[in-house]
């Protein structure tokens, strides 16, 4: 289906550009909230269908974003690898360890059964949505290989950097096989209707170079490579949250991706300037500055738009919108960009 999405991710650049926010669905707009309590799990609204697809649709029904992104969790590749998943109210998910790669479940089959919740709600959003893109999303190898290898989400990601020192085989394989996870999942989300999809490296920042190249753009390189081979017309963004500037440079040069998602910290004039002849961007707004809304806010997204006029551009976030921030900000930032 067209979209102006598709269209930037095809480089065609639009004005004003589509406009989507990471993290749309979520707890700052009160009809999710009295879904999540009466759902009475985070867990049970990512792999029910039918509260997925209803959370997915409400940012759009409310702000009329340019797309949807479906309501899950990196966390589902875990779960397909056959790793018991919690989550812990105010922590975050839960995981045990992974230290012997033999553990993990490499049946295709069974990835399937356990991710076809998501794929039930791409395709309920899929019947409802209208002209707006559907974004499907996974969590990249690096990332998710820092929760298998911790158990939880780490702030220096040490049990994953001491596994891939000490032992690089071991880590590499460990890295290999949730690549293959991640690039069926990308693949049957496509299937089931998704129009883009996104790999998510939250935890790419921090890397020294060599290991950046190895453990970050050489796993993505592979996933795109084999979602492509399936599914030639497969449109992707990758988001290299926290690289330097030359490890965006390399990410977007060696992937194959069609956009790069940029993070608040990227001076969003080199990117249009250094990237944005090379490849469509996605950014970078400031997710504070969504919350403080206001004039600060207006001065945000002016200084985006700006130096994005002439290249193809997706407005979005440089992380995810916060919990406490009032839909009316949100509401005032898509009127601003549709105003452009």
């Amino acid at each position: 289906m067209g979209s102006k999405l598709t269209d930037v991710l095809n480089r065609k650049a639009q004005n004003p550009p589509p406009v989507w926010l990471m993290r749309q669905a979520g707890r700052y707009l009160p009809e999710y909230r009295a879904l999540r309590e009466n759902a009475g799990s985070f867990w049970k609204m990512c792999v029910t269908p039918q509260l997925a697809a209803e959370i997915t649709l409400q940012p759009v029904r409310r702000f009329g974003f340019d797309a949807a992104i479906i309501f899950s969790d990196i966390m589902l590749v875990p779960h397909a690898l056959g790793l018991d998943v919690a989550f812990e109210e105010g922590l975050g998910p839960k995981l045990s360890p992974v230290e012997d790669v033999r553990t993990l479940d490499r049946d295709r089959a069974a990835w399937g059964r356990r991710l076809l919740p998501v794929y039930e709600s791409l395709r309920l959003v899929r019947e409802k949505l209208g002209t707006a893109a559907l974004v499907g999303f996974a969590g990249a190898p690096w990332t998710l290989a820092t929760y298998l290898a911790e158990g939880r989400g780490s702030p220096d990601q040490q049990k994953a950097r001491l596994w891939m020192y000490r032992d690089p085989a071991g880590f590499s394989e460990l890295v290999g096989v949730v690549s293959e996870c991640v690039a069926f999942h990308l693949i049957e989300q496509l299937k089931a209707g998704a129009d883009a999809v996104q790999l998510f490296d939250s935890w790419a920042g921090g890397l020294p170079a060599e290991e950046f190249e190895r453990f970050v753009v050489a796993p993505t390189k592979s996933i795109v490579d084999k979602v492509r081979a399936e599914r030639p017309e497969a449109r992707i963004i990758g988001f290299p949250r926290g690289a330097t500037l030359q490890g965006y440079e390399q990410y977007a040069a060696m992937t194959g991706v069609d956009a790069v998602s940029l993070d608040t910290a990227v001076p969003i004039g080199w990117a249009a300037r250094t990237l944005g002849p090379k490849i469509a961007l996605q950014g970078n707004l400031d997710p504070l500055a969504l919350l403080v809304g206001g004039d600060a806010l207006a001065r945000a997204v002016d200084r985006i738009l700006a130096v994005t006029a002439n290249v193809p551009f997706i407005f979005n976030l440089g992380h995810g919108v916060l919990p406490n921030t009032p839909p009316e900000n949100v509401a005032a930032l898509v009127a601003r960009v549709r105003a452009a």
